[in-house]
């Protein structure tokens, strides 16, 4: 009887262990999810606050409360002001590039495809976001990897976007569609960063059209 009750007691015991572990791992979970939408909402907020004012500075203090959240949760999340406005920065980019996609379908021939891209992309609103988030990465280094990280995914979005346009038309690159993106986005970005940084011009004198490959006539010779 004594060797049953002691049994019935580590029983008990463990029972007693792993309810305590799942709900400490129920919790943690919980957690990360706050934490995650957040994030989401600070980044969103910021995104939108940016849209609204171009080219104005955007307090903690009014992101904080566009957000819903406490100032100070901020620089939890992010570690600075400067690094939530990279992340905020390139997500009004990815949303445009999007939108960008959509008019490059509609693009009847690759020849309309190359100006319409270059025009829709040139006239994008997040591009003086970008543009501050790539300076803030030259000049904090602690932001270049973040910064990194973001351009990355755009380069990747964008030749996914671009391999399934040409395969589905029959249409061409003249070189790989790695570099293919990377040096058309390396000249939009590139050009804006030079006529807001003071450099004489506009970016309308640009031929970022040129910076395309994309064809649909027969490879010559």
């Amino acid at each position: 009887m004594r060797y049953k009750r002691a049994e019935s007691c580590c029983i008990t015991y463990n029972l007693g262990v792993e309810k305590k572990r799942t709900e400490a791992r129920s919790a943690s979970a919980r957690s990360r999810d706050r934490g995650r939408a957040t994030r989401r909402r600070l980044i969103e907020a910021t995104a939108r606050l940016c849209k609204e004012r171009p080219g104005a500075e955007v307090s903690v203090a009014e992101i904080a409360n566009a957000a819903g959240v406490f100032p100070n949760q901020v620089t939890y999340y992010f570690g600075s002001k400067d690094s939530l406005l990279v992340h905020a920065a390139f997500l009004g980019l990815l949303h445009d590039a999007r939108r960008i996609e959509r008019i490059g379908r509609q693009a009847p021939d690759a020849a309309t495809f190359r100006r319409n891209i270059a025009r829709a992309v040139l006239a994008m609103p997040s591009l003086p976001s970008v543009t501050r988030a790539l300076a803030a990465g030259i000049s904090k280094p602690e932001l270049a990897s973040v910064v990194d990280r973001h351009l990355q995914l755009l380069f990747r979005q964008s030749e996914r976007f671009v391999s399934q346009l040409i395969d589905g038309r029959g249409w061409r690159a003249r070189r790989p569609l790695d570099v293919e993106t990377r040096t058309f986005w390396s000249t939009a970005l590139g050009a804006v960063l030079l006529v807001r940084a003071g450099a004489h011009g506009t970016v309308a004198e640009l031929d970022l059209a040129g910076a395309l490959t994309i064809h649909d006539e027969p490879e010559p010779g």
